[in-house]
């Protein structure tokens, strides 16, 4: 099977890379493959793959305020390109997308058929990418998750780590709750995915829900640090971006394709086994 990975140095995209070895793989990333680019559908045409993993993504979410057209020419231009090239292949088509499609106004885990309502542009924009991918591509699943982490690039449990190793007293968000998922799981459920024929939307995240404080403190109990987490309300935190205060995604779907993907503490623990600690800054 021949696998086009778009953002194939990205978190997800290197730890798909790990979880497909032996797989005939067609890595694309910037900046020689720019979804900004109306080339990037041929570049794919040319690859003739089987199957399209469309990680790639503009992802800022503060930024994208600030430049919606950015975020859209990547999430929803970009992804039209992806699936039309891949409907023009018959091959077919994973895209990535994320639990801030919704507004975070339920109390119980968003389900596949919850209607979306996104409350910034970056939601905005991957809800507009999901709709590209679903209606130009035939063979299309959107896969949602949520909170991703992994070993390459920056993200929220390598920021924590790093300032908890430098800092006695850290300030976090406990009023936004989900759930974090580990971009090594999600990379072995894509692959579990791949062995089915599910189309539409499904939802894989780790197991359980937390909020960010919570998560904190368990990345720094997990250090063996005494630094001090203290909770903060997200008008506190004043970031640009509306958040949602809820965002869980329900496992049902996915539980019944390929099986639930472990508990997110399970998770972290795990993760930060292998990552070295302190994180190095630059990361």
């Amino acid at each position: 099977m021949r696998i086009l990975i778009t953002g194939a140095n990205g978190q997800l995209g290197s730890a798909l890379r790990e979880v497909l070895t032996g797989q005939e793989l067609i890595l694309k990333s910037r900046p020689e493959f720019d979804l900004t680019d109306p080339a990037c559908e041929e570049q794919i045409r040319a690859a003739r793959p089987d199957v399209v993993l469309h990680v790639g993504a503009y992802t800022n979410v503060d930024e994208a305020e600030r430049e919606p057209e950015r975020a859209r020419a990547v999430n929803v231009q970009g992804t039209a390109c992806v699936a039309r090239a891949a409907d023009s292949l018959g091959a077919r088509l994973l895209y990535v997308s994320t639990d801030y499609v919704f507004d975070g106004e339920k109390t119980t885990p968003y389900t596949e058929e919850d209607p979306p309502h996104p409350i910034n542009q970056y939601g905005l924009s991957k809800y507009e990418g999901e709709r590209a991918a679903l209606n130009l591509c035939r063979n299309t699943l959107v896969v949602r998750t949520a909170w991703l982490y992994g070993y390459t690039g920056k993200n929220f449990v390598k920021t924590i780590m790093r300032l908890a190793a430098e800092k006695p007293q850290l300030e976090v968000v406990a009023d936004q709750r989900g759930c974090p998922t580990n971009a090594e799981d999600l990379a072995r459920t894509m692959k579990r995915l791949l062995a089915g024929d599910a189309r539409g939307i499904c939802h894989a995240t780790n197991g359980g829900e937390c909020t960010w404080y919570d998560l904190a403190r368990a990345i720094v109990r997990q250090m063996g640090l005494t630094t001090v987490v203290r909770p903060i309300t997200t008008a506190q935190a004043g970031r640009l971006a509306r958040r949602p205060a809820y965002s869980v995604l329900s496992q049902q779907r996915v539980s019944a394709l390929c099986g639930p993907l472990p508990d997110w503490q399970d998770a972290l623990a795990r993760f930060m086994k292998r990552m070295p600690s302190p994180v190095p800054a630059a990361n």
